[in-house]
């Protein structure tokens, strides 16, 4: 019977001492012969049909202990015999027998991974052991209270799948001190490689080739991906570590054979499992989320690297870690040169277009979605890119990253790389904003997309990774385009009034004032009101800016002045020039002719 036990109790390990004395007579030789040949013969395999289908291991686990101990002794007889050289016919007769023993136990082996192998379950055996990684096959104590005692820590399915275990190691321990390891080891190697098989089809392993993922469409490719990431975790924490313990378990006595078998047994699949990595990382197709996919199955091997290394820990299973690894290169080896590949699009991008009304560029738009996505896989970009470095400094300012206020510290790779593309796209706008005819548009449309890049950035992981310092240093750049802006398109208008409302100045010169003010404000309002800012913020700072050195000057002038003119001259109150500047930026297409006819309708304008 088998139990848990820490104790040194008699066990049926063929190590155990024989009962055999140090210097037996010939009557216990004959005795020793004859006590076998009882045993062995009753379940030879050539006897009666009931015999043949009868398992030697249940449901008399008494008669199995004494099969094992008589096949022990009758191994020790032998090797007295043959180390006295004599009674060559009781060698043979011992011989025979053994050979008939082996071939009943090979039966037995064989029956008890078939009949278990549901029991024999990778994360059942993980939990099938006792405390001190044993369990025994011991008949001291009375089967009945050995079974209460299991059952009050295990269940019923680990206590089979326990016992299954024990008698396979008793099994095996005994082959192989009878010189048939080899034999049993072929027998295991066999049957526990179809179940490992087996379990990697089931969780959708199938055997790629890159001529079959180059076919993949897009959906597909992304489904096959998820699945192998849910797969790889069971596969090697259930299926490979698993049977790693069984093996250890059944093979305990011989560290060669349980090494050879795990390694037969784990080999082909498991490298077939950690080359699918690689093979993605050479697909020629190329969507735009294929690095998000890559840097997923970077991560999972990553992670998965410790147990990879604990599981397959011999040099038999040298291989599987060695295609692990190379999955791993060949992954990063990709992102490394999609990164780079990024960086070039944008540097080559040769647009022409200007985005009507200095909106947000398109490239702008797309770059820092990938980016924003990109900063969700921080540890492992830079993990990556601490190996495969994408960039090539001399290529920008070398200021711009030893300047303490762009990233702070401690930098990750992953942060400075993240921070160097969007300067090449920040350099990219700024080109693309001299497509613009006019200077006071090509400002709005810098403060755009800067503004756009910086809200993208603080509403990902970029911020995290950039850092306040990053965020300030270019808000402050925004702030400077604003101004820019001021000055380039409303400085006309500004100048149109007098510094100092005086009560001295003539008809002639308020009259001219008026004319001034009307002209310059209306090219201004036609020119703008199809220009768009699409942050609101930004949007009413500007509005408040220019509104806040335009408005009270208007007002005082046209309180002093209004009354002393006719209509004709003054058509715009300062209610109204407060809901016209309302109008702005939002990119409203309007006819220019009669626009300032008449006063718009009050808005409410906060402006005033």
């Amino acid at each position: 019977m088998v139990f848990f036990h820490t104790s040194s109790n008699t066990s049926l390990s063929p190590t155990s001492t024989s009962s055999l004395p140090t210097s037996p007579t010939s009557s216990m030789v004959e005795q020793t012969i004859q006590n076998a040949e009882s045993i062995i013969k009753k379940w030879d395999l050539n006897s009666s049909s009931l015999i043949t289908i009868t398992p030697l291991f249940h449901p008399n686990r008494k008669e199995a202990k004494d099969y094992l101990k008589c096949v022990m002794d009758l191994r020790g007889t032998m090797h007295f015999l043959v180390s006295q050289n004599s009674a060559p016919h009781k060698l043979v007769i011992a011989q025979t027998l053994m050979q008939i023993a082996m071939k009943r136990l090979e039966k037995e082996f064989y029956q008890i991974l078939s009949s278990n192998h549901e029991r024999l379950d990778p994360e059942l055996v993980s939990t099938s052991l006792s405390s001190d990684g044993s369990a025994s096959f011991d008949v001291e104590e009375d089967e009945a209270d050995q079974l209460k005692i299991a059952g009050e820590s295990i269940s019923e399915v680990e206590r089979v799948s326990a016992l299954a275990m024990a008698d396979l190691k008793a099994i095996a321990e005994c082959m192989s001190s009878s010189g048939y390891g080899k034999e049993c080891a072929h027998i295991y190697k066999l049957f526990r490689k179809s179940i490992v098989d087996r379990g990697l089809y089931l969780l959708g392993i199938e055997k790629f080739k890159s001529s079959r993922i180059n076919k993949m469409d897009r959906e597909y490719l992304h489904l096959t991906i998820k699945n192998w990431l849910n797969a790889v975790k069971i596969a090697l924490k259930s299926l490979f570590n698993g049977e790693k313990i069984l093996c250890d378990h059944v093979f305990s006595a011989s560290q060669t054979i349980r090494d050879a078998c795990f390694a037969e047994i784990t080999t082909e699949g498991a490298k077939n499992l950690f080359k699918f990595p690689e093979l993605i990382a050479k697909n020629k197709n190329s969507p735009p989320d294929r690095i998000f996919r890559l840097l997923e199955l970077h991560g999972a091997i990553s992670e998965l690297r410790p147990d990879i290394e604990s599981i397959f820990n011999v040099e038999l299973t040298s291989a599987i870690k060695l295609q692990a690894l190379s999955s791993l290169q060949k992954v990063g080896g990709s992102v490394k040169t999609l990164l780079t590949n990024l960086g070039s699009s944008i540097r080559k991008d040769s647009s022409k277009t200007p985005v009507p009304g200095g909106g947000i560029h398109p490239l702008a738009q797309s770059t820092m979605s990938y980016l924003s996505s990109l900063s969700d896989y921080d540890r492992i970009l830079t993990d990556i890119i601490s190996i495969h470095p994408p960039i090539d400094n001399a290529l920008f300012p070398e200021s711009y990253f030893n300047d303490p206020t762009v990233i702070e510290a401690p930098k990750q790779a992953a942060s400075v790389h993240l921070a160097w593309l969007i300067l090449i796209l920040l350099c990219k706008i700024d080109s693309k904003a001299q497509l613009y005819e006019d200077l006071s548009l090509s400002y709005i449309f810098l403060a755009n997309n800067l503004q756009f890049i910086i809200n993208q950035v603080q509403t990902s992981t970029l911020k995290h990774l950039l850092g306040h310092q990053w965020l300030s240093r270019h808000t402050q750049k925004i702030k400077q385009h604003a101004l820019s802006y001021e000055s380039v398109a409303w400085n006309r208008v500004f100048e149109s009034l007098p510094e100092r409302t005086t009560s001295e100045l003539s008809y002639e010169a308020v009259k001219d004032c008026f004319k001034r003010f009307n002209a310059a404000f209306e090219q201004v309002y036609v020119k703008q009101i199809s220009w768009i800012v699409p942050d609101g913020k930004l949007r009413d700072e500007l509005k408040v800016s220019i509104a806040g050195k335009l408005v009270p000057v208007y007002r005082e002038f046209y309180e002093t002045f209004s009354t002393k003119l006719n209509a004709d001259f003054v058509r715009v109150s300062p209610d109204d020039l407060g809901n016209y500047l309302s109008d702005l930026f939002h990119g409203t297409r309007i006819s220019s002719s009669s626009l300032l006819q008449s006063s718009s309708q009050s808005k409410g304008c906060l402006l005033r």
